[in-house]
């Protein structure tokens, strides 16, 4: 049997994941319930679902998935692996999609409803296939990928943190280096006023010759 009970009282991967699901699974109930109207709420609820897929993926793909396949035994397990990875390739599309969309497009709301349905069907054949078939696996730590799993999650986030601090910095920054209306008009006032001197200097000394 696979070592899949935790200790310290850490969770194990096959919690870890199964924590995700419920969060994601929650953030679609708040979706039916929010006003459609308010298009910072539904970004915000949307955004927030998407980025947590895209977390559970990855942490999925680069840690979970791989560990799972080095220990499979049978072509049964390769092949709802298979299919899992498959799964997530259209979540990813769908996201795209909505990160093309704004709020107010009518097909946002749309591509939102198709990607819960799409995901809710995924958990359903993770928790109640996948996740049975690597609990019965023998030497896999589930300890260990669930640890491996956090740690990442962490990195994952730390990562997103600094883009958004990054991206703020250099808004600030073009914002401050961008000259202000008042002062770019003065500038070029004064510029129009001394070519009208130079000008006004050559016209005196042609009178003068």
């Amino acid at each position: 049997m696979a070592k899949n009970q935790t200790s310290g009282g850490d969770r194990n991967a096959i919690d870890l994941l199964t924590q995700d699901h419920k969060r994601v699974q929650k953030l679609f109930k708040d979706f039916e319930k929010v006003d459609r109207t308010d298009e910072d709420a539904v970004r915000e609820l949307v955004e927030t679902a998407c980025l947590e897929l895209q977390i559970h993926s990855m942490l999925e793909e680069e840690i979970f998935y791989p560990a799972v396949r080095a220990r499979a035994a049978g072509q049964e397990q390769e092949d709802l692996l298979n299919r899992a990875e498959v799964e997530h390739e259209t979540v990813d599309e769908l996201i795209a999609k909505l990160h093309a969309l704004e709020p107010d497009d009518a097909m946002y709301s749309a591509y939102f409803a198709v990607l819960a349905e799409y995901v809710k069907h995924h958990i359903k054949q993770e928790e109640q296939a996948l996740f049975p078939a690597v609990q019965d696996m023998s030497a896999l730590d589930l300890d260990q990928i669930g640890e491996d799993m956090r740690l990442r999650r962490e990195e994952l986030f730390a990562e997103m943190e600094s883009g958004e601090e990054e991206t703020a910095e250099q808004e600030s920054e073009l914002e401050g280096s961008a000259m202000p209306e008042d002062d770019a008009d003065a500038d070029a006032d004064a510029v129009e006023d001394e070519l009208e001197d130079e000008q006004e200097q050559i016209d005196i000394s042609r009178t003068r010759h």
